[in-house]
């Protein structure tokens, strides 16, 4: 079975997204439990403005939200393109050649009836 082009694209997109969520997975897991050693409450401590010990990774954990969003729209719109091109390679593929179809159709399309 032969790969498309558009379904390789999918493919590294969605191993982009994998990996970004696995990273703020991760990322999650760390700072929850750096808040719960603490103490903190959660509306100061995943605020980097109120934490600057961890404002890097806050930011960070919000950078990977947005790859991830942008990468699922990017896969929708592959997934998309190949959709339209699927139903395209059916349309073509549901016309019979001219020599399959029945004498009366060649007529009706030749003479207008």
């Amino acid at each position: 079975m032969e790969i498309s082009a558009s379904d390789r694209e999918l493919i590294a997109v969605m191993r982009q997204y994998f990996a970004a969520k696995a990273e703020l997975d991760s990322l999650k897991k760390q700072l929850e439990a750096a808040r719960q050693a603490a103490g903190a409450a959660i509306e100061v401590f995943y605020d980097p403005r109120q934490n600057a010990e961890h404002a890097a990774d806050l930011q960070r954990s919000h950078r990977l939200k947005a790859e991830m969003l942008s990468l699922m729209q990017r896969a929708e719109a592959c997934g998309s393109a190949a959709s339209a091109a699927d139903r395209r390679d059916r349309s073509e593929a549901e016309t019979e050649p001219e020599e399959w179809q029945s004498f009366e159709t060649r007529a009706d399309t030749l003479f207008g009836a």
